[in-house]
């Protein structure tokens, strides 16, 4: 019996993989181009600025509540494909939009679409994960992942390059879409109930000791917190490379798809070590986050690199290990509503510590990096007391 689910769990998480894939491609291109396109459609910087404050609220805001119903209507398809179809269908539409302000509400209906899906797909994933190991499949599906969050920016940059048109680049984006929904339905037609794909709990007597309201839980979602809290943004620091000149315009978003490329290869890699040595490899996040600071900050090219690299590796790791590791915390029927809540609380935190640094950062440089790096020895303190 658990040989004939392993051979059907891999498959449905590649499928899940290529559904995040194609779905990257579309968004993550259009979330390339974004910026530049409200600027062309005659929006100010404070709407720039509203609009992707106003679409992360509601991207992450909204997942607690979309977790908490993936549990009680038992339906994970049913949100999971409402999510995508809102979110990739949005995208093409782009291309005709003549004003800024039917961008903006084009953008939003995509981040909601984002957050009514993510907690579904979660728990439909850690079935099948959890028959392969947990981190190992979160961290292929994390892989397939970063395939379209690299490749697709790279595509829009040579449609740009070679025609100048937004409204080209938006509209190819309509490949890929229907390709996600396509792949997504195939996923849904070969596996109607995900749920049967995991194993029966070898002692059913655990699942008392795990839940939402557990001391684990929430002492893992404080965890969460500080340390997604005292990671640096990419936004402040490209905003220091451009203020500093220490790098060509160009080099920018070059460094930033090479460290997608590394957040790639720490999923896998991460993943597999959390399946062998559990939630100790947790302890690295904060590790890295911390040193990934005054490197990212030291005003040396190599040690920049460096410390850009570390930076994505942490982010490989937190979306594959710390994704990863919510099935040994909750009972499998609350398994839907601490993935909402753990994504709402970590683009809470993501938030709230962006804002900070970037207030710290008009007067102190070094205080940013105080800040980040306290941030982190705290989190590394409270995994260190979390209980065995």
């Amino acid at each position: 019996m658990s040989n004939r689910i392993h051979h059907r769990a891999l498959p449905f998480i590649v499928l899940l993989g290529l559904v995040s894939l194609m779905a990257d491609v579309t968004y993550e291109s259009a979330r390339s181009l974004i910026g530049p396109y409200l600027a062309l459609l005659g929006a100010s910087g404070s709407v720039v600025g509203a609009i992707g404050g106003l679409g992360e609220l509601i991207g992450y805001g909204l997942r607690p509540l979309s977790g908490y119903l993936t549990d009680r209507l038992r339906r994970p398809w049913v949100l999971t494909i409402l999510g995508y179809a809102t979110s990739v269908l949005a995208v093409p539409f782009l291309a005709l939009a003549r004003a800024w302000p039917t961008a903006a509400v084009l953008i939003l209906i995509e981040r909601l679409g984002k957050a009514i899906r993510t907690p579904a797909r979660d728990t439909m994933l850690s079935y099948a994960a959890s028959e392969i190991g947990p981190g190992k499949g979160f961290g292929l599906h994390e892989a397939l992942d970063q395939i379209g969050a690299v490749g697709g920016p790279l595509l829009m940059a040579l449609i740009l390059q070679l025609s100048g048109r937004y409204d080209l680049a938006f509209g190819v984006l309509l490949i890929p879409a229907l390709l996600t929904l396509g792949i997504l339905m195939a996923a849904r037609s070969l596996y109607p109930a995900p749920h049967h794909l995991e194993a029966p709990a070898g002692d059913p007597g655990a699942a008392i000791h795990k839940g939402i309201a557990s001391p684990r839980f929430r002492r893992y979602l404080a965890f969460v917190a500080l340390s997604v809290a005292g990671l640096v943004h990419f936004q402040l620091l490209s905003f220091h490379l451009k203020k500093t000149g220490l790098l060509p315009d160009p080099v920018i978003p070059a460094l930033f798809a090479a460290a997608m490329l590394v957040d790639a290869a720490a999923g896998l890699l991460f993943g597999a070590l959390y399946d062998r040595f559990g939630l100790r490899v947790l302890l690295t996040i904060p590790a890295f986050s911390a040193a990934a600071a005054p490197l990212v900050f030291s005003g040396h090219p190599m040690l920049l690199l460096l410390g850009l690299m570390l930076w994505g590796a942490v982010i490989g790791e937190q979306e594959t290990i710390m994704r990863a590791a919510i099935p040994s915390l909750v009972a499998f029927e609350e398994r839907g509503t601490a993935y909402g809540l753990f994504n709402g609380i970590y683009g809470l935190a993501w938030f709230l510590g962006s804002t900070v640094m970037g207030a710290i950062y008009d007067f102190s440089l070094g205080g940013v990096i105080a800040f980040a790096v306290m941030l982190e020895l705290i989190a590394l303190g409270v995994l260190l007391r979390f209980p065995r």
